[in-house]
């Protein structure tokens, strides 16, 4: 109730405030503040159990982070304002000077970015290991410096594997901390912390919200320990996330499964239809059978994404241009996850690895949406055709 005394400002600043019950609906109510107003004096700096400011989350980050820990079958999980953000976060939050980290040469280019250009600057030593090694290869030729093993399976370009089972249980017989970037499962279609990794990680950005309008993205631990250091870390760094962004993120979970059902099921069909084409030298898809790291994949994963990459035979960059810009249906873009068709060469973004390999000709990233797959096909058509004129 608004005072019934007092002049006209002072009660417009007092009336509508928060109402003392709100009714119940299917998603949180989304709180808009900074300020948290405490019950009494002997409340304001007791920071341990009140919240006392709005950039800690309020209703609709708290159930995001909830419905986050039950999907990754988490015990903490904390959220950033990006994908890229929760991996610095992350790191940040558990590294110190004199630390050493190993990180797959597959791994996301601004991640290798802020491991060059950002951790090497506080004294943390990064090194990068091939990302065909054998796990044994991996943990056993870690330094006694190595605090952290970053993995990123598949590779969100080339989509080489790891075997992240038997890495993270080798990293932790030698207390090394095991990381996974798990965009590409979604915490959906793999649960890394159900296969011993210590830090979970992904871009809510990509399938969580799933319609290319939004970033996130979030860590998800079962140790307490961490738990407390990335919460801390989050405090720290002063990351937060607005109540719109962790409602909308929250609406894009509930359909997470329906939607990745299709984008796997759509990008089997159009992975399967590139293989027979002359103008494809391979298709790297690891739920495609056949493909490099199958057998890992149906060992660990309940399902696919819509994400893989071709092989177009040996060509000029000219004919790859010309591919992509016959394409209508794939607009050209770095993102992927959302309800579009997506395509981008790679051989650009390649160049900064270490462990150079031969894919067999020019790299195409593919993202299928959820458009119909034959649409796509006789898109992709074309342009291949386009493709085999230009090159020859």
């Amino acid at each position: 109730m608004p005072p019934t005394n007092g002049r006209d400002e002072t009660r417009l600043i007092r009336a509508g405030g928060t109402p003392q019950t709100l009714a119940r609906t299917v998603g949180p109510p989304i709180q808009k503040g900074s300020t948290v107003l405490l019950p009494d004096a002997a409340s304001l700096y007791d920071d341990e159990s009140q919240l006392t400011y709005g950039r800690q989350g309020l209703s609709a980050q708290f159930a995001l982070r909830a419905a986050l820990a039950e999907l990754e079958n988490a015990n903490g999980v904390t959220l950033y304002p990006s994908g890229l953000a929760a991996l610095t976060g992350a790191l940040l939050a558990v590294l110190k000077a004199g630390d050493e980290v190993l990180v797959t040469d597959a791994v996301y280019k601004p991640t290798r970015r802020f491991c060059d250009q950002v951790l090497k600057r506080f004294g943390i030593a990064v090194r990068y290991f091939d990302p065909r090694q054998s796990p044994e290869e991996i943990v056993g030729g870690a330094s006694d410096a190595v605090r952290m093993i970053l993995m990123e399976s598949p590779g969100s370009l080339s989509f080489e594997m790891q075997d992240v089972t038997r890495v993270a249980e080798l990293a932790r017989a030698r207390g090394i901390l095991s990381v996974a970037d798990n965009t590409w499962g979604a915490g959906y279609l793999y649960k890394p912390l159900d296969h011993g990794v210590d830090l979970a990680l992904q871009a809510l950005t990509k399938y969580v919200g799933g319609h290319s309008d939004i970033f996130m993205g979030s860590a998800a631990t079962r140790d307490p320990k961490l738990v407390q250091a990335l919460e801390d870390g989050v405090m720290h760094l002063g990351w937060a996330v607005t109540g719109e962004d962790a409602y909308q993120m929250l609406r894009g979970l509930r359909t997470l499964p329906t939607r990745l059902a299709r984008h796997g099921e759509s990008g089997l069909a159009v992975a399967a239809w590139l293989r027979g084409r002359p103008e494809v030298a391979q298709v790297y898809h690891p739920a495609l059978p056949g493909c490099p790291d199958h057998d890992l994949w149906k060992r660990d994963y309940a399902g696919a994404c819509g994400l893989f990459a071709l092989a177009l035979q040996p060509g000029p960059e000219g004919a790859v241009n010309a591919f992509l810009d016959e394409l209508k249906l794939f607009g050209l873009g770095f993102s992927w996850g959302g309800f579009e068709s997506l395509a981008v060469s790679c051989d650009h973004q390649l160049k900064t690895r270490k462990f150079r390999r031969d894919y067999g000709g020019p790299l195409i990233r593919l993202h299928i949406g959820l458009e119909n797959p034959d649409d796509l096909i006789a898109d992709l058509q074309r342009g291949l055709e386009v493709y085999a004129t230009q090159a020859a």
